[in-house]
């Protein structure tokens, strides 16, 4: 079930609230509990075993690793069962057909396939539960002693299938005391309905755009730009429309869960825009694998390895293809760069530095977006002319024209400029006006929003592929 999705937004979201907010105050963790597991069942109901399997396994060896916590070994032993759990389930639902098909291509035979489908959001709530274990075990959060409390954290809907990835220590106190108050469902409902009008106004009109170039008979040097253009736009609206959507219906609940992008576009170095992009699974990354190996504390060759390991994961976590593994070593490889020599000089040179990043960027997500090495390297020699294609073709412009509209309000939603602008509307004389106009406003947004989803227009959604 998708957030732009009619039955969500007209049957399962009111009703999910109307029974959370009747529900006592103690009986609203179960309820949110229940509702969650129901929306993961939505269209593929066996895998919810998975899930309530890995809440159960998290909160058994959760509570033994902080019994034994006195007993090294033992705790060490117990958190070593949850995590290969954990890494394990993930393995096989994500990628086992990944190494069968890998290991027929080098081998030359014939292993069947598995071909197990891809539970939703597995990837993020793996790595919320392989964190809230681990910081069992670090001593920094206590087990968390009530079950369903400890699901209701795993599970919950709202950023189940999108992130942001919410770490256990941020939201325990949450878990047990929180306020909806009218000011905070009336921030998380207008945070939802922007969230739900970039993922549907803007990303997926521009994959439409995308869905065509690749189905062209006529490409050009243009169009593959227009291309790469396009999707870097629509990935950013899909996934950070997502993480708005997922924010404002946590503060409806009562819970406050952290940005996950910080305008990435504007950023002046690869460095930079890993800091802005998807933020919880940076962090993640930062404090689960690439401190812990050693982080910066170790000497030069050492760090830049630590580097290529933390972005070859990040990229098998992304999909399990290899062009996803090209994808994080091409990163790797940029920020090794730039943490050795390339940072100072692109300091010096803001404008320089700044399409230096957006060149690197479009580059990495038509790799990112191409189903195989194959297909990515098609795409990439578009992009630069290989093959003789031509620079320009009637077709790309009249694609151009078609979504020129789009693109500008795009880029122009893409950076701090509009809500820089609404801030200062707001805090100067048009904030009164503003404040009666703003929720007319989101009933139009929402209204306009049911129109394009009522008509069966393409609603595709990026990450349920991760």
């Amino acid at each position: 079930m998708l957030f732009s999705s009619i039955p969500f937004l007209y049957y399962f979201l009111p009703l999910t609230l109307l029974c959370y907010f009747l529900a006592p105050r103690r009986a609203k963790n179960a309820v949110l509990l229940l509702f969650s597991l129901i929306f993961y069942a939505w269209g593929e109901p066996k895998y919810v075993l998975f899930m309530v399997a890995s809440i159960l396994q998290g909160y058994l060896f959760g509570r033994l690793v902080e019994k034994y916590r006195n007993y090294p070994r033992r705790s060490k032993l117990f958190l070593t069962v949850s995590v290969l759990f954990s890494l394990l389930l993930l393995g096989y639902c994500k990628y086992a057909d990944f190494f069968i098909r890998s290991f027929n291509a080098v081998t030359g035979l014939s292993v069947p396939l598995l071909r197990v489908a891809l539970p939703i959001g597995i990837s993020f709530y793996t790595f919320q539960i392989l964190s809230y274990v681990v910081d069992v075990y670090r001593g920094t959060v206590a087990a968390q002693r009530n079950l369903i409390d400890l699901g209701t954290y795993i599970a919950m809907f709202p950023q189940l299938i999108a992130g942001p990835i919410v770490r256990y220590a941020d939201i325990e106190p949450q878990l047990k005391e929180r306020r909806s108050t009218p000011d905070m469902i009336a921030a998380g409902a207008q945070r939802f309905v922007l969230g739900l009008a970039k993922k549907v106004l803007i990303a997926n009109v521009l994959y439409q755009l995308i869905t065509v170039y690749k189905s062209t008979t006529q490409p050009s040097v243009l169009y593959s730009w227009m291309y790469a253009a396009a999707y870097m736009l629509h990935i950013y609206f899909d996934f950070s429309g997502y993480s708005d959507m997922a924010i404002g219906l946590g503060k409806i609940f009562g819970f406050h869960f952290a940005e996950n992008f910080n305008y990435p576009y504007i950023s002046r170095s690869a460095t930079e825009f890993w800091r802005r992009w998807h933020m919880s699974l940076g962090s993640w990354f930062r404090d689960y694998v690439y401190i812990p190996m050693g982080g910066n504390r170790v000497a030069p060759a050492r760090r830049y390895f630590n580097i290529l390991v933390v972005w070859i994961l990040t990229g098998l976590w992304h999909g399990a293809d290899w062009n996803f593994v090209l994808w994080g070593l091409f990163f790797a490889v940029f920020l090794i760069m730039e943490k050795g020599f390339l940072l100072k000089p692109l300091q010096k040179l803001p404008v320089l530095s700044h399409l230096y990043t957006l060149l690197l960027v479009a580059v990495s997500f038509v790799i990112f977006d191409s189903a195989g090495l194959s297909e990515a390297a098609t795409h990439l020699g578009r992009m630069f002319g290989a093959g003789g294609i031509p620079l320009v073709t009637g077709e790309a412009l009249y694609y151009l024209g078609s979504y020129a509209v789009t693109f500008v309000i795009a880029i122009i939603g893409a950076t701090p400029f509009p809500t820089r602008m609404a801030k200062q509307f707001s805090e100067g004389k048009g904030g009164r006006a503003l404040s009666i106009l703003a929720p007319a406003a989101l009933v139009l947004v929402l209204a306009v929003v049911t129109a394009y989803l009522a008509d069966g227009s393409f609603n595709p959604f990026l990450y349920f592929r991760f």
